[in-house]
């Protein structure tokens, strides 16, 4: 198993990157390149990882899907009673990892959690697939479970409840954001000589430099 491990892998290939042709803002540089993953067709290119740490120091991943880019960082939504919830409130930062592995690039982006806007929670919520709203009201999300006939039980009673009526967002669920202090670049290149760009906040700009591969 060990040495079918080994030979894993293919050679990577790709553009060029340097410090100096990329945008000076990061998050302007990251929507560039999450448009050629889009232009690509790729898979769910919004799925990342979010990383996260528990009171205890301790680490947790798991993947999530990115659902706004703006100015100020990158939003995703989820159960704020859920594990990951739970973490971020012991430990109010996180990373992300969006891996768009046919192209052979990579983008690790670091930095503060904040809740979004009560507003914005419930503008997304909306535009949810009703099975969705109902599933976000019903399940209690990372808790033990006796069945799935149980989360289905739970499932037919909010459906029950909502009625006819539009389903609202419930205040257990709603939106986070990471605010990036650091977004890291990675563009697999042959003999796996790497190219990987740094961008640091510095005050209300941002540095940034070339890696070691």
């Amino acid at each position: 198993m060990t040495k079918d491990l080994w030979r894993l892998g293919e050679q990577y290939v790709g553009a060029p990157l340097d410090p100096a042709d990329c945008d000076p803002d990061p998050i302007a540089q990251f929507r560039r390149w999450f448009q050629a993953a889009v232009d690509a067709k790729l898979p769910t290119v919004n799925a990342v990882t979010l990383a996260t740490v528990d009171e205890r120091g301790r680490p947790a991943a798991r993947i999530v899907l990115l659902k706004e880019v703006d100015d100020r960082g990158f939003v995703f939504f989820t159960n704020y009673d859920s594990r990951k919830a739970q973490d971020l409130a012991a430990h109010p930062f996180a990373a992300l990892v969006a891996f768009w592995e046919p192209l052979h690039r990579q983008v690790r982006i670091e930095g503060a959690i904040e809740q979004v806007d009560a507003e914005v929670s419930d503008a997304y919520f909306a535009s949810r697939p009703r099975g969705s709203q109902i599933g976000a009201i019903a399940s209690p999300q990372s808790a033990p479970i006796a069945s799935r006939e149980a989360l289905e039980q739970w499932v037919a009673e909010a459906e029950l409840a909502v009625g006819m009526a539009q389903p609202t967002r419930p205040a257990h669920w709603g939106g986070y954001r990471l605010v990036p202090d650091m977004i890291e670049l990675w563009q697999g290149q042959p003999s796996r000589l790497h190219d990987r760009v740094r961008y640091r906040r510095a005050a209300e700009h941002w540095v940034r430099d070339r890696l070691a591969p």
